[in-house]
């Protein structure tokens, strides 16, 4: 297997960087590349997780990224490509406020084209070369690695050399003007000191009814694109001239919507208060809410990166396509996650927005989600007065469920739809766990904040429920033939075990919906039956690179190709919830190296709804589903505050204790590295606490939450393989060590906690 790893890390890794020279085809399919990823999909196990998990020091975002090459393109339904040229596209819009519309611009990562509001809709495409016919991005030999500004703002620079050997620097976001039009502004530095010939920047619109005004082009009286400087206008092409062995700076902007075609200023200087603007607005957003500060400067740009992302998609699934709807069990944890990170804002958001659509397309599980979502945030943000306006519609999703479990024969709710994509009618284990969830987190609520009848509804409701659950689990359990336990989602129903989950459309969906019911509580995470399920999904094609699998078909089209694999993250945000319950530390580090490395775009951390593994018609980089996707976002926010943050909670689901820094990457703590969390919001009350290491000793300091005090504390410390913890002190005085896993026990201590420990 050596010279295969040699040939990923030179072939599948490689994301674009240095322009390359040579032919414009794009990089293609290696046959040591082919029989790498057949191997990889065609085993049980994650093997290309466990190589990572058995490295010296454990998996990096280097390593994970050498075993598959980037993603690159995009794909709708059948798998028709997104953009014109098939390239992912970033959605920007300028934040106004939280709750209200949004228009997007989407800025495709090539740096060919921007389009208005929806993929297919208006758009203007950017031509370069000699004649002016050569369209940006096109050779990928010869495109930059698209990247985002300081690693993380809604700012895309790209660069690219045409054939004439023109350099191209570009950079497009979107500002505003007049303090209400949202522009995509765009500035094309162009480098022709080594060409011969004279170059054409051409900038092509889709029909119209154009008339020129001035430095701006006008559609019906509304201006669709603003320039400054000299340039020559063909009925919708607007065209730049720059002379060979010039360079030149060329400032425009594109309306995001309709308006007024008042004259707009796109001048050097306008664009330069422009993106100061925008950089000021997202350097604030994003400061705002919960700091989490570790050694790894790839992870810090994706969260907030990702963070971008999700304060502008709020309650959308994704933008520019046919998944910007809401969806209801996906909209939830992001509401959820975005409470844990002291966004109680976007949550409330996104929760009422969802709440109010519920009735037209309620489903019990749906209905769980809500109830889970709204405890979490009230136990989180405790505003009680959101709480009190959203109770009497909660309450009506109570009494809802009470109607069915008050006719069932065997203590379930009545069948369901599998999923929204499934339409067979089932006993679902996970949306019925998760009703139990809902019922028994919103009861305890509810007890504590006055609503002391539907505490005591809810209490009688999950007991109930839990009982049905129970029995019918019980019943419906099957030993797989490595001794592993295999629960169905559709219970009483005689399913039996799937010898690999990924390679049919039923054990794809049994592993996208069975971490609800894992990360449910339902099931103790140390008992029988979730170590059992846990091993039959490590063992049976659950995971690869630390990620979940999925048979991934439509991504593929018509033709798809033989295995057909890919992965769907989305899921992961329930599987890592339930890894961090049972105390899986180096799975969640696997899966936060798998997430930077296989399902997010590098430079740009976008992510689809699911994503490629198998190559495509011989083509190289891989493909994505409808991106962005919100909920795959939240799968990496959620993994990276359980690797620094995880609550536990007792058989009843409540919470009972605070788990610090239990699952962080071995390296963080590496000579010269510091990890520190503030604000982080958590049932009691908000958690900050700082680790830093200075050669062979450790300080730090903990402030320990008391709203109200935990039933457990502990702080561990992921010292690299071979050393451990000696003497540790806690404000002076010796520490309860566990010296298995160097985790200190904190129970019991109060205020502000001075650490320091001996590394040996």
């Amino acid at each position: 297997m050596l010279a295969v790893a040699i040939a990923l890390l030179a072939v599948g890794g490689a994301a674009r960087g240095a322009v390359r020279t040579g032919s414009c085809r794009p990089p293609s399919v290696t046959p040591a590349y082919a029989h790498a990823v057949r191997f990889a999909v065609s085993a049980r196990r994650d093997v290309w997780g466990r190589r990572l998990l058995r490295a010296p020091g454990g998996p990096t975002y280097e390593r994970a990224r050498s075993f598959l090459a980037p993603l690159f393109y995009a794909v709708g339904p059948r798998g028709k490509k997104l953009t014109e040229s098939g390239v992912y596209y970033l959605p920007f819009a300028y934040p106004f406020n939280v709750s209200g519309g949004r228009i997007f611009s989407l800025h495709v990562a090539d740096g060919s084209e921007i389009i208005n509001d929806r993929a297919g809709g208006p758009s203007v495409t950017i031509d370069v070369g000699p004649q002016g016919d050569e369209r940006y991005g096109s050779c990928l030999a010869r495109l930059g690695t698209p990247e985002l500004a300081d690693g993380f703002l809604p700012i895309l620079d790209t660069t690219y050399t045409d054939s004439a050997g023109v350099h191209y620097e570009q950079e497009s976001f979107v500002g505003r003007a007049y303090g209400t039009i949202s522009l995509s502004f765009i500035h094309m530095h162009v480098d022709a000191t080594a060409s011969t010939s004279d170059t054409q920047v051409r900038f092509v619109f889709s029909p119209g009814s154009f008339r020129r005004d001035g430095d701006q082009l006008l559609d019906r009286g509304s201006t669709r694109f603003a320039w400054s400087g000299d340039a020559a206008v063909d009925g919708h092409v607007v065209s730049f001239e720059v002379p060979a062995g010039t360079v030149e700076d060329i400032y425009v902007a594109v309306p995001s919507g309709k308006n007024d075609g008042r004259s707009l200023d796109v001048s050097q200087r306008t664009y330069d208060v422009a993106r100061a603007d925008v950089e000021n607005v997202w350097d604030a957003r994003v400061d705002e809410g919960t700091v989490f500060d570790v050694p790894d400067e790839q992870v810090l740009d994706a969260e907030r990166a990702v963070l971008v992302q999700q304060l502008l998609l709020t309650w959308r699934y994704s933008a520019g396509n046919s998944y910007e709807e809401l969806s209801f069990a996906e909209a939830a944890d992001v509401a959820r996650v975005m409470a844990a990170y002291g966004r109680a804002d976007v949550a409330e958001t996104v929760l009422r927005f969802a709440l109010r659509r519920l009735p037209l397309r309620f489903t019990t599980w749906r209905a769980g989600e809500l109830l889970v979502a709204h405890a979490d945030l009230y136990r989180l943000a405790r505003d009680r007065a959101f709480l009190n306006a959203e109770t009497p519609h909660l309450a009506r999703l109570v009494q809802t469920i009470a109607a069915q479990l008050a006719v069932s024969p065997n203590g379930l709710l009545a069948r369901e739809p599998f999923s929204s994509d499934v339409s067979r009618e089932v006993y679902a284990l996970h949306g019925q766990a998760v009703v139990w969830q809902g019922l028994s987190s919103l009861g305890r609520v509810w007890g504590v904040t006055g609503h002391h009848e539907l505490a005591a509804l809810c209490g009688r409701l999950a007991a109930r429920l839990r009982a049905g659950l129970d029995a019918a689990v019980h019943q419906s359990a099957r030993r797989a033939g490595d001794g592993s336990l295999f629960v169905p989602a559709a219970l009483l129903a005689g399913q039996r075990p799937f010898p690999s989950l990924p390679l049919s459309r039923a054990g794809t969906y049994w592993n996208l919906v069975m971490p609800y019911a894992l990360a449910s509580g339902l099931f103790p995470p140390h008992g029988a039956i979730a170590k059992g399920v846990l091993r039959y999904l490590l063992g049976h094609g659950g995971r690869l690179l630390g990620l979940v699998r999925a048979g991934a078909t439509k991504l593929y089209g018509d033709y798809p190709p033989a295995p057909t694999s890919g992965i769907d993250q989305v899921y992961g945000v329930n599987v890592d919830r339930f890894l961090a319950d049972a105390d899986q530390p180096d799975q969640l580090v696997l899966s936060l190296y798998g997430m930077l490395a296989a399902a997010m775009t590098p430079g740009t951390f976008v992510s689809g709804e699911s994503a490629s593994v198998t190559p495509m018609h011989g083509q190289l980089d891989r493909t994505m589903y409808l991106p962005p996707n919100s909920g795959a976002n939240a799968a990496f926010l959620e993994n990276l505050r359980l690797l620094l943050v995880h609550e536990t909670r007792g058989p009843d689901g409540a919470p009972r204790g605070l788990q610090l820094a239990f699952a962080t990457p071995r390296a963080w703590l590496t000579d010269g590295k510091t990890i520190a969390v503030e604000q982080a919001p958590t049932s009691f009350g908000p958690v900050s606490y700082s680790i830093a290491r200075v050669g062979e000793t450790v300080q730090g300091t903990i402030d320990v939450p008391a709203r109200p005090a935990p039933a457990s504390l502990e702080l561990r410390l992921r010292l690299p393989v071979g050393e451990h913890l000696g003497a540790v002190r806690i404000n002076g005085r010796p520490a309860v060590v566990d010296r298995r896993s160097d985790t200190i026990d904190l129970t019991g201590h109060r205020g502000a906690l001075q650490l320091d420990a001996v590394v040996r």
